[in-house]
């Protein structure tokens, strides 16, 4: 029998803010039970196992970003889209470092296409059309400015601010460089 309270969304919003205090990895079907002062055997009725868990947690991270993004977007063109794209990106990856570090949990391939990470790639495609790119090179740069926007963040978040320079001043040379470089696009060779 189910224990009252417990739902599947309760316990996917408590494991996501479980792991914004002791990071993803570290979220487990025991832990989660330990917070709600029951045993494992209560959430099974609402949750596979930890890999469901942690896949919800991603959905829920993964849409939370998309909002955010999405908010931050409206009525934006060209490097205003993008630097308030990267801007909520950063944002959300610093408030919430657990369901970030979720973020980039391994859905199958049918979720991520068409949940929240489908939203969030095309979203960065918006961004680029409005730098006149086309195929395959619109693909190319969305993986520069994810790996660009995911390695400051990780960085930032791992190490902080152990060089000499504001952290805000290198992130804003950043996005002028990627804006740079988005306006000038190079040939294929």
């Amino acid at each position: 029998m189910a224990r009252a309270g417990l739902t599947a969304e309760r316990l996917t919003r408590a494991a996501a803010e479980l792991a914004d205090e002791v990071g993803f990895e570290n979220v487990t079907v025991s832990a989660l039970a330990r917070g709600f002062g029951v045993k494992d055997a209560s959430l099974y009725s609402h949750v596979k196992n930890v890999h469901d868990l942690k896949c919800r947690v991603a959905t829920l991270a993964l849409t939370e970003l998309a909002d955010q993004v999405a908010a931050a977007l409206a009525g934006r063109a060209g490097r205003d889209a993008l630097v308030a794209f990267a801007s909520a990106y950063r944002t959300y990856a610093n408030a919430h470092p657990g369901r970030y570090a979720a973020t980039m949990f391994k859905l199958d391939p049918e979720a991520a296409a068409t949940g929240a990470a489908g939203r969030h790639a095309e979203m960065t495609r918006a961004i680029l059309r409005g730098y006149a790119l086309s195929e395959p090179d619109e693909t190319d740069a969305l993986r520069l400015l994810h790996s660009t926007f995911h390695g400051f963040v990780s960085l930032e978040q791992a190490v902080g601010a152990q060089q000499p320079r504001d952290l805000d001043a290198s992130w804003h040379r950043i996005l002028d460089a990627l804006d740079a470089a988005l306006k000038n696009w190079p040939a294929p060779r």
